[in-house]
């Protein structure tokens, strides 16, 4: 019987891809080369996007009509407490 030594390891994003050290290494030297002053520039317009991103999704939840089963619902948590 062989065993995988993968099975217990979580998968991160890297290992999905299948990357490894040195692929992230050359993947980096190239946004650095590409991007060079801009870089931070670019950082900044990814976490404002993330941001709006975030507060999209938080904005659907929001908007998402609530039926009289969702209210019965939550009286009866209530007044279980």
């Amino acid at each position: 019987m062989t065993s995988n030594q993968n099975e217990n390891t979580p998968m991160t994003l890297f290992s999905f891809f299948n990357l490894g050290a040195p692929e992230i290494i050359v993947l980096l030297v190239i946004g650095v080369l590409l991007f060079g002053r801009r870089l931070p520039e670019v950082g900044r317009y990814l976490g404002k996007g993330i941001v709006e991103f975030k507060k999209g999704v938080s904005g659907v939840d929001d908007e998402t009509p609530e039926t009289p089963a969702d209210k019965s619902n939550e009286q009866a948590v209530k007044g279980d407490h």
